[in-house]
């Protein structure tokens, strides 16, 4: 038999879930780390920079180099860009602190930070983003941009939620 000192307060347990959130978050940092870098580096090693490669109707790999952010907009900024992606990122990770016990929230909000992390790698290391998924009428692209735009799409939904 057990007492009611021997059951875990509210707070002990709020403080279990939001150590389980940081962990799963920042596990899917480095899995979305990873994965970008690895397809960059195969796109880099294999695929002359602007080579067209033809996957399937409307789909090529493309690698082009963009030193903007999204479709290439404010290329040249770096500095501009280093700021607004930096003040994002620490409004995303105010959010999520405070909002740490949201189930799932650490999904999206992971997704965001590997795919940021992963661009801003790119940006460190060789001055510009490696993009290469080609789709007609629609600018290059990398698994970085794919993971931040679904995880702004679902921290958005998240937000939104009722629970």
């Amino acid at each position: 038999m057990t007492n009611g000192r021997d059951r875990p307060s509210a707070f002990t347990i709020g403080l279990r879930r939001s150590e389980h959130g940081w962990a799963l978050a920042l596990a899917t940092v480095g899995v979305v780390v990873a994965i970008d870098q690895l397809t960059k580096a195969w796109v880099r090693a294999t695929v002359g920079p602007h080579e067209h490669i033809n996957i399937f109707f409307g789909l090529d790999i493309t690698r082009v180099t963009n030193t903007g952010v999204a479709f290439g907009a404010l290329s040249g900024s770096g500095t501009l860009v280093f700021v607004a992606v930096l003040a994002a990122m620490i409004g995303l990770l105010v959010y999520f602190a405070t909002h740490i016990n949201k189930p799932g929230l650490w999904l999206p909000v992971g997704m965001v930070f590997g795919g940021a992390l992963g661009n801003l790698a790119d940006r460190v290391r060789i001055d510009g983003v490696t993009d290469f998924i080609d789709p007609v009428l629609w600018p290059a692209f990398n698994f970085a941009d794919i993971c931040i735009v679904v995880g702004v799409f679902g921290v958005l939904y998240l937000a939104e939620s009722k629970r």
